[in-house]
């Protein structure tokens, strides 16, 4: 048996089988991605443990472990035979001890090479978060709602730059309209790890440009550490005109059941103030998705310039463009980095 720390851990079981064995609702508020459930004890039969050993102690619960787990022994080496990719498996639990141990007897018992993630996914999770703290050279682009910024991030990775989607993670696109088309988001828990496996997968030595976000994308929120430094660093603030915006938004978003639709105007009426949340929804009725998307812009504009004007000021860049081109943009985008801000970057926090 090798125990391993994070950071080998995952650079060594990239394309390999990793199985997490903890019980199912751990797994699915979180977990390593690309890992495979095999769980020691099912939920029911974890609680069950648990109780034991607080109310009998280590001896009796252990007992009961043994009991309970006897059964499924077999399955469980003719399942991971199944699932191997050579003779090594990756094996975590919650914190590395004994339900990864006693797996890991097992399956070096029928023959495989067993590597343990020391710590377990505690560690991993204390690691993770702790590297996303030191991705720091990066660009983000700005702009009002309705920009095109999403597209214009998918074109300027076509050009052969690094791009990092956290909206495509977090399966949400921010504003009170942002789940419609998306699929159910992550857990938060869920949403870091796979922020982390995205970044991992970049080139530190490289740029990488992203979306300017708030803190909070639908019902995730961006770590601190990563966060801070998207808020430190430079931004290139593509300046749309509102019409053109308008037009993208109605393109989006129109074709959308209009209940959805009223809803989320409903979710923002507080902010929206009362007059124009009533004036939304009657444009709404009447199929004028203009004059909606006009209306909420008046909110969600002040929105993002009260957020850009906490910046750092030395560290925003206006770049006005006429049309809603995103490869046009893409491009003005890139050519205006390369020109004003190659030099500024990393970040400096």
């Amino acid at each position: 048996m090798i125990k391993s720390s994070p950071r080998e851990f995952l650079r060594e079981s990239e394309g390999m089988t990793l199985l997490d064995v903890r019980s199912p609702s751990e797994y699915a508020a979180g977990h390593v991605p690309g890992a495979i459930n095999m769980p020691l004890f099912n939920d029911a039969e974890r609680a069950e443990v648990g109780t034991l050993y607080k109310q009998a102690g280590r001896q009796q619960s252990i007992l009961k472990g043994l009991e309970v787990a006897g059964p499924k022994l077999a399955g469980f080496v003719q399942e991971a035979r199944r699932l191997a990719k050579g003779d090594r498996l990756f094996i975590h639990c919650w914190r590395g001890g004994m339900r990864s141990a006693n797996m890991a007897w097992l399956f070096e018992l029928a023959g495989f090479e067993v590597v343990l993630l020391e710590g377990g996914y505690k560690a991993y999770r204390h690691y993770i978060r702790e590297q996303l703290g030191t991705f720091t050279n990066m660009v983000v682009l700005g702009g009002k709602t309705g920009s095109g910024k999403t597209s214009v991030i998918e074109h300027i990775s076509r050009l052969g730059f690094q791009v990092l989607d956290l909206e495509g993670i977090a399966s949400h696109k921010g504003s009170a309209f942002g789940d419609l088309g998306q699929e159910f988001q992550p857990t938060n828990e869920q949403f870091e790890n796979d922020l982390y496996a995205e970044v991992a997968r970049l080139d530190p030595a490289k740029i990488t440009f992203l979306e300017d976000e708030s803190r909070g994308i639908g019902r995730i929120s961006i770590p601190d550490p990563f966060y801070s430094i998207m808020r430190s660093t430079e931004l290139v603030f593509m300046d749309v005109p509102k019409k053109e915006r308008i037009n993208r938004l109605v393109k989006e978003y129109a074709g959308f059941p209009a209940e959805r639709l009223a809803a989320a105007i409903n979710r923002i009426a507080k902010k929206l103030g009362g007059l124009n949340c009533k004036l939304a929804l009657e444009a709404l009725e009447a199929d004028d998705f203009a004059t909606v998307a006009d209306i909420l812009l008046t909110y969600y504009d002040k929105a993002y310039l009260k957020g850009l004007s906490i910046r750092d000021q030395r560290k925003v860049s206006a770049l006005p463009v006429d049309r809603d081109d995103p490869e046009a943009n893409a491009r003005a985008v890139v050519a205006f980095f390369s020109e004003h801000l190659a030099g500024k970057v990393p970040a400096k926090v």
